[in-house]
C-alpha cells in the first residue's frame, strides 16, 4: 500500500470517527436528560416529560445503549487506525 493510498484511507478513517461521535452524542444528551429527570427535577422539570418515570427510564436505557454502540464502533475504528499508522 502506498502513501496516497494510506493518507486517504486515514482520511476515511477520521471520518468515521467523527460520524460516530456525533451519532454518539445523542446517547449523552439522553443519558443526561433521563439523570436529571431521576435525580434533579424532583417533578419541576423544564419540560413535562421530564417528569414521567417511564419517560426516563426509557431514555436512560437508550441512551446507555448507545453510548454502548458507540464505544464498541469507536474502538473498532482506533484498532484500524492504530495499523494504518503503524506500519510506515
Amino acid at each position: 500500500m502506498n502513501e496516497a493510498e494510506k493518507a486517504q484511507q486515514l482520511k476515511q478513517n477520521t471520518y468515521k470517527m467523527i460520524k460516530v461521535q456525533v451519532m454518539g452524542s445523542i446517547g449523552s444528551i439522553l443519558l443526561g436528560l433521563a439523570l436529571y429527570g431521576i435525580f434533579a427535577a424532583k417533578g419541576n422539570a423544564f419540560h413535562p416529560l421530564l417528569n414521567d418515570p417511564d419517560v426516563l427510564y426509557s431514555m436512560l436505557i437508550t441512551g446507555a445503549v448507545i453510548m454502548a454502540w458507540e464505544i464498541v464502533v469507536f474502538i473498532s475504528i482506533v484498532k484500524q487506525r492504530a495499523v494504518l499508522t503503524d506500519n510506515k
